[in-house]
């Protein structure tokens, strides 16, 4: 076969190639939830985290709750964090947090437990970083898994022939 010949058939192999987009991908995070325009949302970026974890926060009290998030003071008057899943046996060296940037890890690991969380506020930071971890972290999984399923239907990434 002379070359030009040979090189007709490559390109006409190349086009009929499907080859894998970033508007694929987008459209693939997009039906899961984790669309780019989604991911600017926080209720809907929490409301993801929540549900994949079958977890969910509250600010009622409650003695059936897996895991607690609240505020303490000392004798001598400075804040305290208490992080427990029982209220009644609080361990001074695990439980306690003198700062509540120290929470976010805490809580990542509660929700990914599931059920449901008391926090004192929802407003606070540490939440907010939590439940942005667990987005991205969620949000790179399903990537991996939209490029899984479109490599299964047939199509080839760029650097692959």
């Amino acid at each position: 076969m002379s070359d030009t010949i040979k090189k007709w058939h490559e390109m006409q192999e190349e086009k009929q190639t499907k080859y894998i987009t970033d508007d694929l991908i987008e459209q693939g995070m997009i039906r899961l939830g984790y669309g780019e325009v989604d991911s600017h949302d926080e209720d809907h970026v929490r409301k993801i985290v929540l549900d994949h974890f079958d977890a969910e926060l509250t600010d009622q009290w409650r003695q059936d709750c897996e895991f607690y998030i609240y505020e303490e003071s000392t004798a001598d008057g400075y804040s305290v964090y208490v992080a427990t899943s029982d209220t009644n046996s609080v361990c001074v060296n695990e439980d306690i947090h003198y700062y509540d940037s120290d929470l976010s890890g805490v809580l990542q690991d509660a929700i990914k437990d599931g059920g449901e969380i008391y926090v004192d506020d929802y407003f606070q930071d540490f939440i907010d970083d939590a439940i942005q971890e667990l987005y991205l972290y969620l949000a790179e999984r399903m990537h991996q898994e939209v490029v899984d399923e479109l490599l299964d239907e047939g199509y080839k990434q760029k650097d692959e022939k």
